[in-house]
Order: structure tokens, then C-alpha cells, then sequence
């Protein structure tokens, strides 16, 4: 997906069994981030530059909203671990991420493999996707002050 597509309506269920809907949403601009796993250092880093500058990001109306194939209970570990403010979704079959266009081919020490590009989607009040940050374009350890720029 990019810049211009709506988001899809069903998201999936967060780390509670909660389901989350774009309609959820409405009204505030919101942040959908993939990420590849729970409790890796990236992706710690990424999820914990977001929880340290909730504060900012809430003065500007967006909520966050994390994504990995991690299970309900891996998420409700790493945010208990890492004290996240942010719902996470579960998206353990790779619905969302496929939808998105975020579960791609991936290459490591020679092996090919499907598994999730690191992207973040920044949407308007409309549902419409304003903003995409891909890859190595996420700085982790800064990446709250990449969407705030955005924003």
C-alpha cells in the first residue's frame, strides 16, 4: 500500500483479543507500524522510541498502533517488559502484513525466506494512508522523531 490507499478495515486482534478497526481511528491521524519481532534489538529500540515520546505524539492527536506475526502472548510480554502505551497486533497468519504489502521476500547469510519489511504508515483522519516510511529509511532509536516530522 501506498501513499493515497485507504487501510483496510479489519486490522486484526491486539495482544488482548481486542478487535481493532480502522474506524477505530477516525477523526485523529494514527500511526500502523510492522515490525519483524518481539524482543529483538531493533525492534525493541523501535517500539521504545515510541513509548518515550508518547507524550508528543499524543499532543499532536496520533495514536499508535505496532504489528508483527508474534503471537497475542509474545506481545503481551514484550509490552509488559518494555511498559508499551500501544495496543500490538497479533497478525500471526500475515493477513495484515500481505494486505499491506509489508510480508516480502527476505534474504539472510545466503537463505531466502518470507518474513516482515519494517514499515510504518502514517494515516490522515480519513483512513488514507498520508505518509510510509520503509526499511532502512526507520532510523529505530529515532524513529518517534521521524513521524513527528512527518506528522
Amino acid at each position: 500500500m501506498n501513499v493515497g490507499d485507504k487501510v483496510p478495515e479489519i486490522l486484526g486482534l491486539d495482544q488482548e483479543g481486542n478487535m481493532l478497526k480502522s474506524s477505530d481511528f477516525l477523526g485523529s491521524p494514527w500511526v500502523l507500524y510492522f515490525y519483524p519481532k518481539d524482543n529483538t534489538s531493533g525492534c525493541t529500540a523501535e517500539a521504545c522510541s515510541l513509548r518515550d515520546n508518547i507524550e508528543l505524539l499524543a499532543e499532536k492527536g496520533c495514536k499508535i498502533v505496532g504489528v508483527s506475526k508474534d503471537s497475542a502472548r509474545s506481545h503481551q510480554k514484550f509490552i509488559e517488559e518494555h511498559k508499551l502505551p500501544f495496543p500490538l497486533i497479533a497478525d500471526v497468519e500475515h493477513t495484515l502484513q500481505e494486505q499491506m504489502g509489508v510480508w516480502v521476500k527476505k534474504s539472510m547469510y545466503g537463505r531466502e525466506y518470507m518474513g516482515t519489511e519494517r514499515t510504518t504508515f502514517i494515516i490522515d483522519r480519513e483512513g488514507v494512508i498520508a505518509f510510509v516510511f520503509r526499511g532502512k529509511e526507520i532510523k529505530t532509536k529515532e524513529h518517534a522523531a521521524q513521524i513527528l516530522k512527518a506528522l
